[in-house]
């Protein structure tokens, strides 16, 4: 792309949307569950971007430490151009943290997933529960303490930290505290329940080996 973001070979017109290359999303990345590489196989695409190695030599002149750069390279290696379905709570503001935490930026800094991996995770499981569930039911600010989770487990695949999943004996439960926490906003905390669900709806063909 040059510096309008025009690509070459696209057309674009006074008022229109640019035309970009999209590509059906394939390889297996490693440290998914079988059901997140399901999902990305399915409902994902990626977009041609630029290489950001193009720009090493600038950042290095800027005095940006190499070992960033690196980061920066491998991350768009494995990450870059991917485009997902709409996250049921988030609309953007991700931002990835010092130690490859996924989370949201805005008035602070809030981890969500312990990793990337974790998000695309959360997403394939919410895919996941909302197709199979015979009821989705959403509980928001206040109310979100009232919802009980004795005997349910954590579901370990999504590596929550402020938003986290729970397994029970027919449902699933989503907790998001990210935005709540990220502005300061507790009226923002939301949990979504995915009840009725089999065997089958819980988990997919993930394994306890799995995640």
């Amino acid at each position: 792309m040059d510096r309008t973001g025009e690509q070459a070979g696209s057309l674009r017109t006074p008022g229109s949307l640019l035309a970009v290359n999209l590509n059906p999303f394939d390889g297996t990345p490693k440290g998914l569950t079988s059901r997140a590489c399901g999902f990305l196989s399915h409902h994902c695409v990626r977009v041609d971007i630029k290489p950001m190695e193009q720009h090493r030599q600038k950042w290095l002149e800027l005095d940006i430490p190499a070992e960033e750069t690196d980061r920066v390279v491998a991350f768009q290696r494995r990450w870059g151009g991917l485009a997902l379905p709409p996250s049921p709570r988030y609309e953007g503001g991700f931002m990835i943290g010092p130690g490859g935490e996924f989370g949201l930026h805005s008035w602070r800094w809030t981890a969500l997933h312990e990793t990337i991996e974790g998000c695309v995770e959360s997403l394939a499981l919410a895919h996941h529960a909302a197709l199979w569930a015979k009821c989705i039911t959403k509980v928001t600010g206040d109310e979100v303490e009232a919802v009980a989770l004795d005997g349910y487990q954590p579901v370990r695949e999504v590596r929550g930290l402020a938003d986290t999943w729970w397994r029970g004996a027919d449902s699933l439960v989503a907790i998001y505290n990210g935005e709540a926490d990220c502005l300061s906003a507790p009226r923002s905390r939301t949990a979504l329940i995915y009840s009725g669900l089999d065997e089958w709806g819980l988990g997919g063909d993930v394994g306890d080996d799995e995640g």
